[in-house]
């Protein structure tokens, strides 16, 4: 008997273009995708500028940009968005922004004390010349004009924070020249290095320096010096190097006996040893030379106790009657001791 059923959900999706993705999508700007992928979700309605501008966070004369790239890339027709009618757009080194209520708030990194800006305060914090040079600068270093989010973002950190113009030009250059040009990156080293006391460009370029070396350093002792290291692996070598204040030699050690027990890099084995030895009050090679010994000294202490015990219970029964099980003596298990033996042992 053939069954003829028909599903009560309907699939509710946009389908985009292989093509799209294999040919355009790796050498557009984010924003510019994010555009395309609107006008796809709302492809055969009515759609505006104003409105991708409002949905997106965008700026009008950003929409524009975007809609521009993609016609001459032919990946739009003219006819996929009506063309409004808008200012010129912005300058390079301003910002053209829409009133506060009428776009949506972005979740920003948060930090003590936290100061909003309106797109009025912005405007008059362009004329400051250091900070429309900042601006200026900054779009030049991430090939883009900012949006009114990322205006707010070098606002705070300039005029909230009171970072010197030179070091935030520092930083945008430091983080995209490592390959990160989200703004919430940008932020969020930012925050860091203020955090951290920087008030110089020496004072980050000293920093970045020494950490640079310090996780080559790691990465060689991984046999991984062909590349450069992932963001959870920085992580993980700013907090032994900058959280818990270890030496490059500890640091290395451990990466030793890392690749001893796993024969293979792997940085949360390292980061469970460094844990251990910070918990020990370790802070020289000396201190873990000591680890050592005692750890062998309890291990040499549990063999002989074993030992004892299979030689008194070799004949069955002892001197009581009991039997070998009754006889073998209950073992008092120290926890913390095996803990630390995991973490210490070469093998």
């Amino acid at each position: 008997m053939a069954v003829n059923f028909k599903s009560s959900f309907k699939i509710n999706g946009t389908i985009i273009s292989n093509q799209f993705i294999d040919e355009s999508m790796a050498s557009a700007n984010g924003e510019y995708i994010k555009e395309y992928l609107f006008l796809m979700r709302h492809e055969g309605e009515e759609v505006t500028v104003s409105m991708i501008a409002d949905a997106l966070n965008h700026t009008e004369a950003d929409v524009m940009r975007a809609l521009s790239y993609w016609k001459k890339a032919g990946v739009l027709s003219e006819s996929a968005v009506s063309k409004p009618e808008l200012s010129p757009a912005a300058s390079e080194t301003a910002c053209s922004v829409r009133p506060a209520g009428e776009r949506k708030k972005e979740k920003a990194v948060e930090s003590p004390e936290r100061k909003s800006y309106t797109p009025d305060q912005i405007s008059r914090l362009a004329g400051d010349e250091d900070f429309s040079q900042l601006l200026y600068i900054a779009q030049k270093y991430m090939n883009k004009v900012f949006t009114q989010r990322e205006c707010e973002v070098f606002a705070y950190l300039y005029d909230g924070l009171h970072m010197p113009s030179e070091l935030l030009e520092y930083v945008v250059e430091y983080c995209v020249q490592g390959g990160h040009t989200s703004i919430r990156y940008i932020e969020t080293v930012a925050i860091n290095w203020h955090e951290k006391g920087f008030q110089t460009v020496d004072d980050a370029k000293n920093y970045a320096l020494t950490f640079s070396k310090d996780s080559f350093a790691v990465m060689r002792a991984f046999g991984l010096s062909d590349r450069n290291p992932g963001d959870s692996e920085r992580e993980y070598m700013d907090k032994w190097f900058r959280t818990y204040g270890f030496t490059k030699e500890l640091v290395i050690e451990a990466c030793n006996r890392t690749l001893t027990a796993t024969h293979s890099p792997s940085f949360p084995y390292t980061d469970k040893i460094i844990e251990g030895w910070k918990k020990a009050g370790v802070r020289t090679m000396e201190d873990i030379r000591k680890l050592d010994e005692q750890h062998a000294d309890r291990k040499k202490s549990g063999n002989d106790k074993a030992g004892k015990a299979a030689v008194n219970t070799a004949g069955g029964k002892g001197r009581n009657g009991q039997n070998q099980f009754q006889n073998f003596p209950q073992r008092e298990i120290d926890y913390d001791a095996l803990i630390l033996e995991q973490l210490t042992e070469l093998k």
